[in-house]
């Protein structure tokens, strides 16, 4: 539970006309993220009645944003996040699937390793016992400047085992459960929002890396991803 010293948070969905994740995977967000967390839903212009669901069905719980227009995953989430007020921002893709603690021990993780940007361990989530492309254990770069995941390379993905549920610092956070504090985000400008939906977050850690800043991947925790 978090005391009047604890960072505020804000986790953030950003949709464009996917209403049938949202009515699949919103519910096990909720169910497993704290009251004391934002939650947004950011919507790039849906015309399937995304926002009206969310607000007529979770209207209780959850903040909506309407964006007007599909921004795309990197300028949408520039614009929503110029409007949300919260020291930890989550960027979490409305296909993913949370089955158990998530934001307190990756928060935990984050403090203790020293991160500003940090993703959970992403499996599967039609088969949680293999990594999922979308992350897998934490994003690396070769030396001719080729992203690959510990547990996933080209189409072939890894077991988990114990090796991929080790907290480890990392080249870039996957974009699908993407935590990273306000400044680093304020620091580096957020994405670049001319990448629209492929590369952003690979883009923003490698400037953040330069900056000085620490990427990591928090093995111990998990999400599930389509």
């Amino acid at each position: 539970m978090l005391d009047k010293t604890s960072p505020s948070v804000a986790v953030v969905v950003l949709n464009w006309n996917g209403l049938d994740h949202l009515k699949t995977y919103l519910p096990s967000v909720l169910s497993n993220t704290p009251a004391w967390a934002e939650m947004w839903v950011a919507d790039n212009g849906s015309t399937d009645g995304s926002l009206e669901w969310v607000s007529g069905t979770h209207d209780q719980r959850i903040r909506t944003l309407a964006l007007g227009e599909n921004l795309g995953f990197a300028e949408g989430y520039n614009r929503a996040l110029n409007q949300i007020k919260a020291d930890v921002f989550v960027l979490l893709n409305s296909d993913v699937r949370i089955d158990g603690p998530w934001l307190e021990p990756m928060l935990a993780v984050m403090d203790r390793e020293g991160w500003d940007v940090a993703s959970p361990r992403v499996v599967q989530d039609v088969n949680p016992s293999f990594c999922e492309h979308a992350g897998a254990a934490g994003g690396w770069m070769d030396v001719d400047g080729y992203p690959f995941c510990l547990g996933r390379l080209f189409e072939s993905v890894e077991e988990v085992d114990d090796w991929h549920r080790q907290d480890r610092e990392v080249f870039w956070a996957s974009g699908a459960c993407f935590f990273i504090r306000r400044e680093a985000w304020a620091s580096a400008g957020g994405f670049d929002g001319s990448l629209f939906a492929h590369m952003e977050e690979i883009d923003l850690c490698w400037r953040l890396k330069n900056a000085g800043k620490r990427v990591g991947c928090a093995g111990t925790v998990e999400v599930r991803h389509l």
